[in-house]
């Protein structure tokens, strides 16, 4: 398959479009899941050893519940933007 968009048919053009949104979609949730443990990981856990007492688990849970929330909180009114931009025009 050609890479030339104009050689390219609708239904192709549409899977590729939906691959690399699958790509980009993965390559977010990574990257979210990596600034979560960091963060989290340097808030709770103040000196790393072989395991986790009961307290830093507590703490990396509730860290990464609050931090699941906001980001919650941010995705859906950045979407509820651009559908209000989308309107507009």
């Amino acid at each position: 398959m050609s890479l030339d968009s104009q050689k390219l048919d609708s239904n192709q053009r549409q899977q590729i479009m939906a691959s690399v949104q699958q790509q980009l979609a993965l390559q977010n949730a990574q990257e979210l899941l990596q600034k979560l443990s960091d963060k989290c990981f340097k808030a709770c856990v103040q000196k790393p050893g072989s395991s986790l007492s009961s307290s830093e688990q507590k703490c990396i849970t509730q860290c990464s519940d609050r931090y699941m929330d906001a980001w919650n909180i941010v995705s859906r009114t950045y979407a509820e933007r651009i559908k209000r931009e989308q309107l507009r025009h």
